[in-house]
């Protein structure tokens, strides 16, 4: 599972991602959150994005309904307003949660054996995904679900989390250019609590919890995942160098995610739209986090 803050470049990695042969990458965000997740966290980040949480009582296909999946329910059901309509996607909701029902009916109910199952049954029943036949691991991606990694590292023994952090200057100015921004305290706060799930599970997971600069992947994106893979038991590829949605490549980012060019020149470049007044604001908040992610030559940008 793949998690970065907003505007952190989550979006980003997962279209890199996207044209391995040996990875099914699911094709948006995966919204795998349902509205029955409560806890401290729940006033900061929006359900859809963390980790499910299912009713004792319910029936598998009661717990389809009740995975938010957004982006690609939107796109399946009403293609006309959604913002991906233009991409091509033989896919049938209802078709997949048939499929999905079968999944759980013989996994067994529970919160890991349905997100299996979302997975799965949504790779099974798309019918014009670029299939090589070769793969094997199944990688979703929501915004912020870093901050249930633990759970997730719990629930699953198999599974990986891979936590992709940009440096706060740049991630802030991207995420002012949203119709309702986030204001810069609120915003900090949350790339903060980002970072500091990020480094513990690492810390008590290492094996199983990798952290990658989203600075290290635009440079470079074969050379700064190929340790994630190896950890997979995925082999490097040439389709890394290039940003995809099912094998197609994309001449920019947007509309996964608000990035449009994934270069150094175009990061750097944002980081320097910030006024005085609000790099030194986000200097401030993120200063623990500075010299943890090698994030100082961007916090010198306005001082020199």
């Amino acid at each position: 599972m793949l998690g970065a803050m907003y505007e952190n470049g989550g979006n980003t990695t997962h279209r890199f991602l996207d044209g391995h042969p040996e990875l099914f990458v699911y094709p948006f965000e995966s919204q795998i959150g349902t509205r029955l997740v409560n806890d401290a966290m729940t006033s900061l980040f929006p359900v859809k994005y963390r980790w499910p949480v299912f009713p004792l009582d319910a029936a598998p296909m009661d717990d389809y309904k009740l995975i938010i999946d957004e982006e690609c329910k939107v796109r399946a059901r009403t293609p006309h307003v959604s913002k991906f309509r233009d991409m091509a996607f033989d896919f049938n909701d209802d078709r997949r949660c048939a499929r999905y029902v079968e999944c759980v009916q013989a996994s067994g109910r529970g919160a890991a054996n349905n997100v299996a199952a979302f997975f799965r049954s949504t790779f099974d029943t798309w019918k014009d995904y670029n299939r090589s036949g070769r793969e094997k691991v199944h990688v979703g991606y929501s915004p912020i679900i870093t901050v249930d990694s633990e759970t997730i590292l719990a629930a699953m023994p198999g599974a990986h989390m891979l936590h992709v952090v940009r440096n706060p200057f740049s991630a802030y100015a991207d995420t002012k250019k949203r119709p309702v921004p986030m204001r810069l305290s609120d915003y900090m706060r949350a790339w903060c609590l980002n970072q500091y799930h990020a480094l513990l599970a690492r810390n008590r997971h290492p094996d199983r919890m990798h952290i990658v600069r989203l600075e290290e992947i635009v440079s470079d994106p074969r050379k700064a995942l190929a340790p994630v893979l190896s950890a997979l038991g995925i082999e490097d590829h040439a389709a890394l160098s290039t940003p995809t949605w099912n094998g197609l490549a994309l001449r920019e980012i947007h509309p996964w995610g608000t990035i449009r060019r994934a270069t150094p020149e175009a990061n750097r470049a944002t980081a320097a739209e910030l006024s005085v007044e609000e790099h030194a604001q986000v200097a401030e908040a993120a200063w623990q986090y500075l010299d943890v992610f090698d994030y100082g030559d961007f916090a010198m940008m306005r001082t020199r």
